[in-house]
């Protein structure tokens, strides 16, 4: 057994130290060594062992073969079949079918890898498949630093794992810290929902996502858009902030804002600045005409385990606008099991060419609009005929009775009063003729085609009837007299204006 072991001297740079089983020089070349069984070289710390190796003591470079093994510190060792290394550059290059690289608990395979000693970087040009315990990594181009154990990856990068599989073309993944970062368009996808965003984090660990451009998230039926986003999906928890749009296509819900929450565990969504929701018709047979908005400062929309929409509440300057009746008040409360939406805090109900208002209205819904509506306290109707004349009911409470979305008849109890506008009609024309001003213990007024068309009291009735010009200013409005028209929302983004 011949052993040989060689050292040059080249200036100030540290030379290639070599042993190895079998060797000679180029007999062309005298600077170079031919060496066979059992090579075993190192530089500089680093120890290459292969079956055979060209040694060029004067460029004090290194060309490897067979069964090659690179042991470049304590954890990283890489393995192949064809190596160079240049002891100047401090630059490995390795070929093999399948190049390894082992460091740690990370395992990297390519058919050729580049690794720069003084950076710590290997890099790949022609797909890398990287594992790290239940976690796989691959792309076509990429950079791995074993000194803080993470990938710079480029073009169609896919980062999976049990969970999850994650799809972009640029991405930094550390394998300590378990984040990935990603600057182009990226799809997540798991069992609990599916991201996009085109830049922002993951933490595969934690299972977070944090997205702050062109953010979005689909969870079953329900979907967020958004500029910044923060999403937890072992909670389903999601924090949305710039142009949100939620989105719950199994209730036909979309909510809009530039704030909002999402929070599985206590089964609701939070909207503020600029919130505003939509219910949109789920009869096929409506129209986009016949959607709801409502607009407020905060706006809950609750749901059950089964995420099925249940209540709404809406605070502070609340508005409500659908095509058949609007409204303004301080706080909503909305229930899909009782049909009721109630109103507090000064509300007013617009519906038709009537305006209510009192303490607390509520109102039931049905399949075809209102069923009946009751105004709790200092309720009063009002219906304008020209600018300075209008019908009007007043009482303590009122309750008002629907048929197929149109009113058939209300009550006025306690305390009613009444100015009614009397009309004739000549050749299709409309005229005023007189007024009656009355009050009564109770009334009941019954509708024809959404116009009074008979009056019943009770109790002992005082009901004159004046001509228009006998009849004084003061006695032409009731209490409690306040036209809103203004203030009514009169089409769907007007809900924003207070």
């Amino acid at each position: 057994l011949l052993c040989l072991v060689g050292w040059e001297t080249l200036s100030a740079q540290k030379i290639i130290t070599y042993d190895a089983g079998m060797g000679s020089r180029d007999p062309e070349n005298p600077d170079i060594w031919i060496l066979y069984k059992r090579v075993r070289a190192e530089h500089e710390g680093m120890v290459l062992y292969a079956d055979s190796a060209l040694l060029n003591t004067k460029q004090n470079d290194l060309s490897a073969f067979g069964h090659i093994k690179i042991v470049i510190t304590d954890t990283t060792t890489i393995f192949g079949d064809r190596l160079y290394y240049d002891g100047i550059s401090r630059v490995v290059d390795i070929w093999a079918d399948t190049v390894r690289l082992i460091d740690g608990k990370t395992v990297l395979k390519t058919n050729h890898l580049s690794y720069d000693r003084n950076t710590a970087t290997a890099t790949y040009n022609n797909w890398g498949y990287t594992t790290n315990e239940d976690k796989s990594l691959v792309s076509r181009v990429g950079h791995y630093n074993s000194d803080n154990n993470t990938f710079y990856i480029y073009v169609q990068v896919v980062l999976q794992d049990s969970n999850m599989r994650m799809e972009t073309d640029t991405l930094t993944y550390c394998t300590t810290t378990n984040l990935a970062e990603f600057s182009s368009p990226t799809y997540i996808y798991s069992d609990s929902a599916d991201i996009y965003s085109e830049e922002g984090t993951y933490d595969t660990r934690q299972r977070r996502a944090y997205s702050s451009r062109s953010s979005r998230v689909q969870n079953g039926e329900k979907i967020i858009l958004c500029d910044t986003l923060h999403y937890h999906e072992d909670t389903e928890y999601g924090l949305a902030i710039g142009h949100v749009v939620l989105e719950d296509t199994l209730n036909k819900i979309i909510c809009t804002g530039r704030y909002a929450e999402t929070d599985r565990e206590r089964q609701l969504s939070y909207l503020t600045d600029s919130a505003l929701v939509k219910f949109v018709a789920k009869d096929d047979n409506k129209t986009p005409q016949d959607t709801l908005y409502i607009h407020a400062e905060r706006i809950f929309v609750l749901n059950n385990e089964q995420k099925e929409f249940t209540a709404l509440k809406a605070y502070h300057k609340v508005k409500a606008y659908r095509i058949d009746a609007q409204a303004m008040c301080d706080s909503v409360y909305y229930s899909v099991q009782d049909s009721l939406m109630q109103m507090y805090g000064d509300p007013v109900l617009w519906y038709g060419d009537y305006q209510c208002s009192a303490d607390t209205i509520e109102v039931y819904h049905g399949n075809n609009g209102p069923t009946r509506s009751y105004l709790r306290n200092n309720s009063i109707s009002i219906e304008q005929l020209d600018p300075d004349k209008f019908n009007q009911m007043r009482g303590r409470n009122s309750e008002v009775y629907f048929k197929k979305g149109e009113p058939d008849y209300a009550d006025i109890l306690g305390n009613a009063e009444m100015v009614y506008y009397i009309t004739c009609e000549d050749s299709g024309r409309v005229s005023i003729i007189g007024v009656n001003v009355g009050q009564g213990s109770d009334m009941r007024i019954y509708f024809k085609d959404r116009a009074p068309e008979r009056v019943v009291t009770s109790g002992t009735p005082d009901m004159p009837a004046y001509p228009l010009n006998k009849l004084d200013a003061e006695k032409r409005t009731l209490k409690g007299f306040r036209w809103l028209d203004a203030r009514r929302p009169k089409t769907p983004m007007s809900v924003f204006v207070w």
